[in-house]
């Protein structure tokens, strides 16, 4: 058993032992990876990412205009699509919550954002825009690459780093390239690409795919601590850690629910310099109270990585 505020206490008194680093540490992810999305949801959010038609409507709508009104045309109409009407509706503080639930569900769904943006590229052919079509194909699959063979490693990376740094005072910022080496990358990458689209298919049930990124959440630390587990035993570990766990780590990130307004409020810097850094290490702490839980109940057929 576990409880929230025991995990946070931890993670706070953890934290002190390279807070700073820590703080830069998640600037990289957040910059990198697109994980914390209250932070930099300038960079890596797209609001309209769940139309398919955004780009294409955005094109046609500006060359339908004479060129000298074009700047009039993107503060009038920056909100063109179904979501104006909803918008006008609901005052700041609902947009920023709004906001924030989007950038987080981005996180968690960011596989299917370039599955959209193929999308976007075949309307665009479609309407024959040619040279539009193959600037957002490319596009979409540059960033594909990117984020199977860069950005999940560095993920994986990041716990490497809160790992060793809840123990030491002197770790580096360099901890998180480990993963970059030759005997851990190419494992790593595998593991976390099944992840991601597992994850992105459960996503077409809703429900099953909530479900399923609480059970896969452990993935990444057990990767950070055995990277070259094989995957299908990194899955069944996670799972077996998440049992009966799911519910109490939702609470657990809800928790947090206003530490992320607060940090859309203040433009990602109480995210930057508190909050990113805090969040993982509470997810670190949790992360070492169910494996040594689960090393007491343990079957004998799953072999739990043993922290160095």
């Amino acid at each position: 058993m576990w409880e929230r505020k025991e995990i946070k206490i931890k993670a706070k008194e953890k934290l002190k032992n390279n807070y700073w680093i820590a703080v830069i540490v998640c600037f990289i992810l957040a910059i990198c990876t697109g994980e914390f999305g209250t932070s930099t949801s300038a960079i890596w959010k797209d609001r309209y990412a769940i139309d398919p038609n955004y780009i294409t409507n955005i094109t046609n709508k500006i060359e339908q205009q004479p060129k000298n009104e074009n700047m009039q045309i993107e503060e009038k109409d920056n909100d063109f699509t179904q979501y104006t009407i909803i918008d006008r509706n609901l005052s700041n503080i609902q947009k920023k919550v709004i906001d924030i639930v989007i950038s987080n569900i981005d996180n968690a769904t960011k596989p299917q954002k370039y599955i959209v943006r193929i999308y976007d590229a075949i309307e665009a052919l479609l309407n024959n825009k040619y040279l539009l079509s193959i600037w957002i194909f490319f596009g979409a699959i540059i960033g594909f690459l990117f984020t199977v063979f860069i950005a999940d490693p560095l993920i994986v990376g990041g716990r490497m780093f809160f790992l060793k740094s809840r123990e030491r005072k002197d770790v580096k910022v360099k901890e998180i390239i480990r993963v970059f080496e030759k005997s851990n990358w190419k494992s790593i990458v595998r593991t976390m690409f099944l992840r991601n689209i597992y994850n992105a298919l459960w996503y077409l049930t809703i429900i099953g795919g909530v479900i399923k990124t609480y059970e896969y959440r452990m993935i990444p630390f057990i990767l950070a601590e055995n990277p070259t587990i094989d995957s299908k035993e990194a899955f069944k570990i996670s799972k077996q850690l998440m049992n009966n766990n799911k519910w109490k780590t939702f609470i657990l990130d809800l928790s947090f629910l206003g530490w992320n307004i607060l940090s859309v409020l203040t433009v990602g810097i109480v995210g930057i310099l508190y909050l990113n850094p805090y969040s993982t290490a509470t997810n670190t702490e949790l992360y070492i109270k169910l494996r040594d839980n689960s090393k007491a109940n343990i079957n004998g057929d799953i072999q739990l990585p043993v922290n160095d």
